[in-house]
């Protein structure tokens, strides 16, 4: 699996392992989300995020050069950042701790995701787009609820307050012109024809 590279955009994903849930209880949500800031908050950037029971998805993008070598100075050139794999394993060392907790709360042993998880590139920019809508519209495609905003682990609602957030809500409502564009094409179907439509 190719390393992931500096300012490029990706839509990451992983699933529970078998027919486990990631997320018995909100704290278990809560406690992601912090974990997740503290992992990948110092090599990306979070456009979008939703988490379900039983998987999630993110729409990221890889901070710049500078941000990651600062971020990681031992390393001093990006060539020895990525070779170490060092963004890669920003995600993994997320979900073990996770898991380490999650197993000790639980009194369950063993991984507790999928042990690869995915992620492409988003290169276009009607993709760019769909992606967002792809994962706010989750919790709906699941009959978890009726709309976007009735579900409250996503990023949907936060795009659309003015509450301080560490997503960059800002490049977001940019891109689609503001926050009534953004609704308004939340509002249509829409549909990613693609071989990543995955499972989920």
């Amino acid at each position: 699996m190719d390393n992931l590279q500096p300012s490029s955009y990706y839509h990451v994903f992983n699933h529970a392992n078998g027919d486990e849930n990631l997320f018995r209880e909100e704290e278990n949500y809560r406690f992601f989300l912090w974990k997740y800031h503290s992992y990948i908050h110092p090599v990306a950037e979070t456009l979008a995020y939703c988490l379900m029971p039983n998987h999630f998805h993110l729409f990221i993008k890889i901070k710049t050069e500078e941000q990651l070598l600062a971020a990681f100075p031992k390393f001093k050139t990006l060539e020895k950042l990525l070779n170490a794999n060092c963004i890669s394993k920003q995600f993994s060392n997320l979900f073990s701790s996770y898991t380490q907790s999650y197993n000790k709360k639980y009194n369950r042993a063993g991984s507790l995701f999928i042990k690869n998880f995915k992620r492409h590139t988003v290169i276009s920019d009607s993709y760019f787009s769909k992606i967002i809508h792809y994962i706010h519209a989750n919790p709906v495609h699941h009959g978890f609820v009726a709309m976007m905003a009735d579900w409250k682990w996503s990023s949907y609602n936060t795009m659309l307050s003015n509450t301080d957030t560490k997503i960059n809500r800002t490049e977001v409502l940019q891109w689609f012109n503001g926050r009534e564009e953004f609704i308004k094409f939340h509002q249509q179907a829409v549909y990613l024809k693609t071989k990543e439509m995955f499972d989920e």
